[in-house]
C-alpha cells in the first residue's frame, strides 16, 4: 500500500504558505480525479496521498480551541492562527514535521483510529533510537520518561491530577483537521531543538509540561535520519 501514497520531502519551508498549499491541496481534492500540486509547479494526474515532510522556522501556532492566555512571550516569534485541533505548538529548526494528506474514505478508518496509527508510527520511531514512547490518556501526542527514556516498564496507575505529566516530557505533538474526510495538519517529533521557545508558551495547553527531543535525552541522531525513519513509519502505519 506504500505506493499509494507519494513522500515529498520539502526541506525547511515557512509554515504559513505550507498551511496554505494544505489547505489548497484538501480543497480541490476528488475521489475521481486528479489534483494539482500546490507547493511545486509539477502537476499531478494520479489523485494519490500524500505525505509531507518538512522543516519549519520558528513559529507558534494556535488550534481552533487555542486560548490566547496559554501564549505567555512569544518574544519576535510570530503567532499564525490556524485550523487544527489542539492548542498551542512551537515549531522550529531541528523538528521533523509530517503532514498526511491522506484520503480516510479510501484508507477505511475513522479519526480516532487515524491518530492512534499516527502515534503509533511516532512510537515505532522512537524505538528505532532506543526510545520508549507513552501514550497519556486525554493528552494526543507522545511523551517519553525523561529519567529513563529507554525504559519499556509501562505508565501504570492514575497519574498526579496536579501534575500529571511529572517524569515525562513530550516529544512528539499532534493537532489535525479531517475535511471531507481528508486529513491535513499532522505531527511534529522533536530531534535537536532550541528548546526554550517552548518554555515562553503553555505547550498544548499545560501549564509546565516539559517538553524534550532526542538530543536532550542522549540521542545522536540528524533531522535527515529522524526525518527518513518517521517518514517510512507512517507510510507503514497508515496504510489500508
Amino acid at each position: 500500500m506504500q505506493a499509494d501514497v507519494e513522500l515529498r520531502q520539502l526541506g525547511q519551508v515557512d509554515y504559513l504558505p505550507t498551511w496554505q498549499a494544505m489547505q489548497a491541496f484538501t480543497a480541490t481534492r476528488s475521489r475521481d480525479t486528479g489534483i494539482s500540486d500546490q507547493i511545486s509547479p509539477q502537476p499531478m494526474s494520479d489523485g494519490r496521498d500524500q505525505l509531507w515532510i518538512c522543516e519549519h522556522a520558528p513559529v507558534y501556532t494556535q488550534g481552533l480551541a487555542g486560548k490566547s492566555e496559554h501564549v505567555l512571550n512569544p518574544g519576535s516569534i510570530p503567532i499564525v492562527q490556524t485550523d487544527r485541533g489542539g492548542q498551542v505548538t512551537y515549531h522550529g529548526p531541528g523538528q521533523v514535521v509530517a503532514y498526511p494528506l491522506l484520503d480516510l474514505k479510501r484508507a477505511g478508518y475513522y479519526v480516532k483510529e487515524y491518530v492512534y496509527r499516527i502515534e503509533e508510527a511516532v512510537i515505532r520511531t522512537l524505538a528505532h533510537f532506543g526510545v520508549t514512547g507513552h501514550r497519556v490518556g486525554g493528552s494526543p501526542g507522545i511523551y517519553v520518561r525523561l529519567d529513563e527514556p529507554g525504559s519499556h516498564a509501562a505508565l501504570t496507575g492514575p497519574r498526579d491530577p496536579l501534575d500529571p505529566f511529572r517524569g515525562l516530557g513530550k516529544i512528539a505533538a499532534l493537532g489535525i483537521k479531517v475535511s471531507r474526510q481528508y486529513s491535513y495538519h499532522g505531527v511534529a517529533l522533536n530531534v535537536a531543538m532550541d528548546l526554550e521557545p517552548f518554555s515562553r508558551i503553555n505547550p498544548c495547553g499545560y501549564a509546565g509540561l516539559q517538553t524534550t527531543d532526542l538530543s536532550t535525552i542522549g540521542v545522536s541522531a540528524s533531522w535527515q535520519e529522524a526525518a527518513d525513519v518517521l517518514g517510512q513509519k507512517l507510510l507503514t502505519y497508515l496504510a489500508p
